[in-house]
């Protein structure tokens, strides 16, 4: 995987084209041996090549739109592209009309000159942290591709389509952690915006008010071009400041519950590297983080939300869901409308706790999954086990999506053992500050632990 930067580098130089990375991609993509087939819902091969070829006569008459030029990328099947039918990885949507138009944050990337390479798998409707799929299948974890792992999810393809090099990088959603679970699973880094730091126009909602959309990639620095871009800002990278004097607060409770040996081990190191590097690290008790389970009597807010969205195509498609996803959204039949006004209200309540409690620190930090991804056969054969992964998986992202921050999530595993994510939550529209943190030089043997310029 190679930094957008260093992409972007090169096409300037001469030394790669536009057609040259996109058809890189699409090889890997339809390698019969490689994962494209559960990666992709469905490529957009000539359309990918028409696209490289205008790029490049662009660049050859000077006109270059921003960094991104030329750069293949991958999107979310829940993202509407014109003329394509928004699937969501569901069987129920199969019979729907096609878009007319981009998605509004897709828009502005093929504006810079991107290049959409296809639509990725993800958990149906992206209801799960887990990234299965029971109608097109799950892609499998670059990590250990012999046992069978979980990607994580929801954006499940959207962080394969870039580990095995079918995408520089992979736009996302995430609602309860949907960019930064996969992300971190998968070595990747991921970052997810303030919720109303992009627009979500064209984007199939799951829950309104926790929605939010992020880009998976290879660094820091690509995450903060890209979001810039789907902001509608200037596509540039800061200069990060350095460590020394910077206030990070690590959670006691709740976020460092039941964390594995691998986990536990690499978060350990990477606050050393932190702390080695001139950053001071406090303890916060944080107590009142084990109140948002609280928040979630059937399902809480999400399944409220996505029930209002399901409950017409439930009556006339229930059926042919996957049968997991489906009896999630149904808990939010369960919710008055009493019971949601009361859950925003204690939303908003557990915010302005949070806000009080963090505002003396720079961000805070945590890992981003308890435990490294576990092998697909055992969940798929066990409903307990299935359930009580997938809130295990979702419980430390959620917290930013409940909170209403932008979060990161950055590799922080030792080169060659199970992928493992640092999460740095700011606050909310704090995402400049957050997407641009300072290089981290981590000691000896924490080479995971990459920072903006790895």
């Amino acid at each position: 995987m190679k930094p957008l930067l260093a992409l972007a580098q090169e096409l300037a130089s001469g030394t790669a084209t536009a057609v040259a990375l996109v058809e890189d991609a699409l090889a890997r993509a339809t390698q019969p041996s490689g994962e494209g087939r559960r990666v992709y819902l469905k490529l957009h091969a000539d359309q990918a090549r028409d696209a490289a070829r205008a790029s490049d006569r662009l660049r050859k008459a000077g006109t270059v739109p921003s960094p991104l030029a030329g750069i293949p990328f991958s999107v979310k099947d829940l993202f509407d592209l014109a003329g394509d039918v928004t699937l969501c990885a569901s069987r129920a949507l199969s019979d729907a009309p096609a878009a007319k138009d981009d998605a509004a944050a897709i828009a502005r990337l093929r504006r810079a000159g991107a290049v959409v390479i296809g639509r990725t798998n993800m958990t149906e409707f992206a209801y799960s942290g887990l990234g299965l799929n029971a109608h097109y299948d799950t892609p499998r974890n670059p990590w250990d591709r012999a046992t069978g792992r979980i990607p994580g999810g929801s954006s499940s393809g959207a962080a394969v389509s870039v580990t095995d090099g079918m995408a520089a990088f992979a736009i996302g959603t995430d609602t309860g952690g949907s960019v930064r679970i996969p992300a971190a699973l998968c070595g990747l880094t991921g970052f997810k915006p303030t919720a109303r730091g992009v627009t979500k126009d064209g984007v199939f909602p799951l829950s309104t008010s926790l929605d939010s959309i992020g880009p998976l990639a290879p660094t820091v620095a690509c995450c903060a071009l890209v979001d810039a871009v789907m902001r509608g800002a200037e596509p540039r990278i800061p200069e990060a400041p350095t460590l020394s004097g910077l206030r990070f607060g690590v959670p006691q409770s709740y976020v460092l519950d039941g964390l594995d040996r691998d986990v536990a081990r690499a978060f350990a190191t990477a606050l050393g590297a932190l702390s080695a590097a001139g950053a001071r690290i406090v303890d916060v008790p944080f107590k009142s983080l084990a109140r948002i389970p609280e928040l979630s009597p059937h399902g809480g807010v999400l399944a409220a939300e996505a029930y209002a969205v399901h409950r017409k195509l439930l009556e006339t498609k229930g059926e042919i869901y996957d049968q997991r996803v489906r009896t999630r959204i149904m808990r939010g039949a369960n919710l008055s409308a009493a019971d949601y006004v009361d859950l925003i209200a204690a939303r908003r309540a557990m915010i302005a706790e949070a806000d009080a409690t963090t505002a003396r620190f720079d961000a805070m930090l945590m890992p981003t999954v308890a435990i490294v991804a576990p092998p697909i056969a055992a969940l798929d054969a066990d409903e307990k086990l299935y359930g009580e992964t997938n809130l295990l998986v979702l419980r430390n992202t959620t917290v930013g999506n409940y909170l209403d921050r932008c979060a990161l999530s950055i590799p922080c595993h030792e080169r060659g053992d199970a992928p493992v994510g640092l999460m740095v939550m700011g606050e909310a529209m704090g995402d400049d500050r957050v997407r641009n943190p300072p290089p981290i030089t981590p000691p000896r043997r924490a080479r995971g632990c990459r920072g903006r310029t790895a």
